[in-house]
């Protein structure tokens, strides 16, 4: 390695060690909890988070949506630590530390959302685990400096058509910081789709139908996936852990309080909030 690679390590490292800072201000509308993710989440599953690093801001931008990371489930795997911790189901990729794997309370005070592969074979599901598995330990060269500095900006003025193109810069080589490439890999590999590119025409053939739409598939290169893409891919079912495990809303205890945010409870002491509780049930049927 010459000086002008130690020193683009160097400074590569301190960009992504910034990237990877949280910002403040982050208050999750649905914290997960462990437990419920657990009894819901199978292997394959794809966990999506609505991260609050400094690269997050940058991702959600760039792709117009709230989630910014994807972990994969691998269930035991990994089998059990030897200490004793809790067991690392989730492998992801992350811009300072590679390809590892992580706990499901890792995430416990962020919004996720599931999305399950629909019709994944067993064999399929093992391959698909097995791929990931096996690139845990890769590092990413942090001296590609273009890679890291487009996520500086939290807003960069990108055209809506390039934003896309703008995450995969650089992603063809080892330097790619995006996780959702690692898990697009890990499907593609058994040909399961994630937004393949859809190719429609009409072909007209003698007793059929006038006209018969032929579709054919076009595998996207995996540096063009995003987190999102999962979320909106029509492969992928949204798994919702609370509507999973049997939810009755008569069973929710509501607060008889008024609330202290809105125009009833702004500026208003507890007392004036409770007694706008009361005449507001007093007018329930």
């Amino acid at each position: 390695m010459t000086m002008f690679d130690t020193f683009l390590d160097r400074l590569g490292r301190r960009l992504a060690n910034h990237l990877e800072e949280e910002a403040s201000g982050y208050e999750p509308f649905t914290p997960s909890d462990p437990e419920t993710l657990r009894a819901s989440l199978q292997p394959c599953d794809v966990l999506l988070v609505e991260g609050n690093q400094h690269i997050s801001s940058a991702i959600k931008y760039l792709t117009q949506s709230t989630w910014s990371h994807a972990a994969l489930y691998v269930g035991d795997a990994l089998g059990a630590p030897p200490d004793g911790s809790e067991p690392r189901t989730l492998i992801e990729a992350d811009l300072g530390i590679g390809v590892h794997a992580v706990p499901l309370s890792r995430y416990r005070s962020y919004n996720t959302r599931i999305c399950r592969p629909v019709g994944l074979t067993p064999t399929d599901q093992r391959k698909v685990i097995d791929f990931a598995v096996s690139r845990l330990g890769q590092q990413y060269d942090l001296r590609n400096i273009i890679d890291l500095a487009r996520y500086l900006l939290p807003n960069p003025p990108v055209p809506t058509r390039w934003r896309r193109k703008m995450l995969a810069l650089g992603s063809g080589e080892p330097t790619r910081a995006i996780c959702s490439t690692l898990i697009a890999e890990a499907f593609q590999s058994v040909r399961y789709p994630v937004l393949p590119r859809v190719e429609r025409f009409e072909i007209k053939r003698l007793g059929m139908s006038d006209y018969a739409r032929w579709e054919i598939l076009h595998i996207r290169h995996h540096s063009l996936f995003a987190p999102r893409d999962f979320d909106l891919s029509p492969y992928f079912r949204v798994v919702k852990p609370t509507v999973e495990s049997g939810f009755d809303y008569k069973q929710l205890n509501w607060s008889h309080e008024a609330s202290d945010e809105g125009p009833i409870g702004k500026g208003r002491s507890v007392e004036d909030r409770r007694e706008a509780a009361r005449a507001l049930d007093t007018l329930e049927p």
